[in-house]
C-alpha cells in the first residue's frame, strides 16, 4: 500500500501541524505493519524565522521517504504566505510526476494544502483523506472585513466546497467546525479526531519559583500573531499586575515586533519575551511556571476552534488562564479542572480571572482527561480510518 502525506510542516519543525503529521505517520506505520510505503512532501523547517533547525532535503527511512521543499524567505504576511505556498505546490507537483499512490492524505490548516491534495487525488485516481485543522474561509472573512481582497472570498468558498466534498473521508480537529461544514454540504459526515497529549507532557514537574520568594510566573508559549492578539492584552494586564506577577512569552510570529513595541511603550518591567525553544526546554519552563496562558483574538472564527495548546497545558496539571470564547471555552469549562476563562482582549476580566487562579490550588489532577486525549490513541483511530480506504472500491 502506497500513501502520500502532504503537510506544510513536519519534524524537526515545531508547532501543532508538524507534531500532528509526525504522530500520524508513526500510527500509520504501526497499524499498517510492513505492508506500507509513505512519501511525505513537506518543507524545510520554517515555522519561525528565529528558530532555525537543520534538516535534509531528502530522507529515506525504510518505509518513509521525506521530501522537503526549500521556500523563499517569508514572514507571516498574506503575500509572503501565498508565495511560500506556491513554491511548495510547485515542488509537490514536480515531485509527484510519474508516481502513483493508493491513498493521498493531507493535514491542512490553510485550505490550500487540502486543495492541492484534492487535485492530486483526482489526477492519480487515489483515495483522499483530509484532516482539517482550521476553517480558512471563516477566518479570512473576519480578517478581510475591510480589505479590498475580500472580493476573493467567493472563489475560496467555491474551492473549499470542491475540496471538502471530494474527500473519501473527512476529519475535523474541532467539533466547533461542524456547523460550518454542514453549511457547505449538509450530507458530509466528518469524524472528530482532536489534537492530543504527547507522552513527554505527562511527567511535568511542579516547581513554582514564587515559593522561593519570586513573583508568580504566567507563561505563554506559541505563535505570536493576529490569531493570538497578545499585543492587545499583555501590555495592559502587565501594568495592572506589575506588583504581583511576571509574564514570560516564548514564541515568534507576525505580531511579535508589535507586541515588543507596545510593551516597551507601556514601560512595564514584568514582561519577558523570548525566542521559541525546543520541547525539552519548554517542558522545563512549564515546570517553573505558576500559571499557563492561552489567548485568542476576539473574532467570530475563533469561537469555533479548539487550540492544540489546550492539551499540553492541561497535561501539566498547572492552572490555566484562558482568554477564549465559544467552543474552546465550553470545552475547557466542561472537561478541564483548574481553568479560569476570561473574555478575549479584556484586561480587566483577565485580571479577575488571574486573581482567582492565584488564590486557588497550584496543581490539579487531570489524569482522566490525559487518558482520554492521549495523542497516540487518537492517531491510532485516525490511522485505521485512513488504512481502511484501501479496502474501498
Amino acid at each position: 500500500m502506497k500513501i502520500l502525506l502532504l503537510s506544510f510542516y513536519f519534524k524537526p519543525d515545531i508547532g501543532p501541524g508538524a507534531l500532528r503529521a509526525d504522530s500520524l505517520i508513526k500510527a500509520l506505520i504501526e497499524e499498517g505493519k510492513k505492508d506500507i510505503e509513505i512519501d511525505i512532501f513537506t518543507t524545510f523547517p520554517n515555522r519561525y524565522k528565529s528558530y532555525q533547525i537543520q534538516s535534509k532535503s531528502y530522507e529515506d527511512q525504510e518505509m518513509i521517504r521525506v521530501h522537503r521543499a526549500k521556500l523563499p524567505e517569508h514572514r507571516s504576511g498574506m503575500f509572503d504566505q501565498t508565495r511560500a505556498f506556491l513554491s511548495y505546490a510547485k515542488f509537490v507537483l514536480n515531485g509527484a510526476k510519474n508516481k502513483e499512490w493508493d491513498i493521498i492524505v493531507a493535514t491542512s490548516s490553510r485550505l490550500m494544502t487540502a486543495s492541492l491534495a484534492t487535485y492530486l487525488a483526482k489526477k492519480k485516481n487515489s483515495k483522499l483523506y483530509l484532516d482539517i485543522r482550521d476553517l480558512f474561509t471563516d477566518t479570512m472573512k473576519d480578517i478581510l472585513n475591510n480589505n479590498p481582497l475580500r472580493i476573493t472570498l467567493p472563489f475560496f468558498r467555491w474551492l473549499e466546497k470542491i475540496t471538502l466534498t471530494s474527500a473519501d473521508r473527512l476529519n475535523l480537529v474541532s467539533e466547533g467546525f461542524i456547523d460550518h461544514i454542514k453549511q457547505i454540504e449538509p450530507n458530509l459526515k466528518p469524524t472528530i479526531y482532536t489534537n492530543g497529549i504527547d507522552e513527554e507532557f505527562l511527567n511535568i514537574k511542579n516547581i513554582s519559583l514564587n515559593k522561593k520568594g519570586y513573583l508568580p510566573k504566567i507563561l505563554y508559549a506559541g505563535n505570536i500573531g493576529d490569531g493570538q492578539a497578545l499585543q492587545k492584552i499583555i501590555p495592559d494586564i502587565a501594568k495592572n499586575c506589575s506588583d504581583f506577577c511576571e509574564f514570560y512569552i516564548y514564541g515568534d510570529g507576525g505580531r511579535r515586533s508589535i507586541l515588543e513595541s507596545e510593551v516597551n511603550k507601556s514601560g512595564v518591567q514584568n514582561v519577558f519575551i523570548r525566542n521559541p525553544i525546543p520541547r525539552k526546554e519548554l517542558l522545563e519552563k512549564y515546570s517553573e511556571a505558576d500559571i499557563l496562558l492561552i489567548h485568542l483574538n476576539d473574532i467570530n472564527a475563533f469561537r469555533k476552534v479548539l487550540p492544540s495548546k489546550i492539551f499540553e497545558y492541561a497535561a501539566s496539571g498547572k492552572p490555566i488562564l484562558a482568554g477564549v470564547s465559544g467552543y474552546a471555552a465550553e470545552f475547557l469549562l466542561k472537561q478541564v479542572s483548574g481553568v479560569a476563562v476570561f473574555n478575549p482582549c479584556d484586561p480587566l476580566d483577565m485580571k479577575s480571572a488571574l486573581i482567582r487562579l492565584l488564590s486557588g490550588p497550584n496543581f490539579f489532577d487531570r489524569n482522566e482527561f490525559c487518558s482520554q486525549y492521549l495523542r497516540r490513541n487518537i492517531m491510532k483511530k485516525m490511522a485505521h480510518d485512513i488504512l481502511d480506504l484501501h479496502e474501498i472500491n
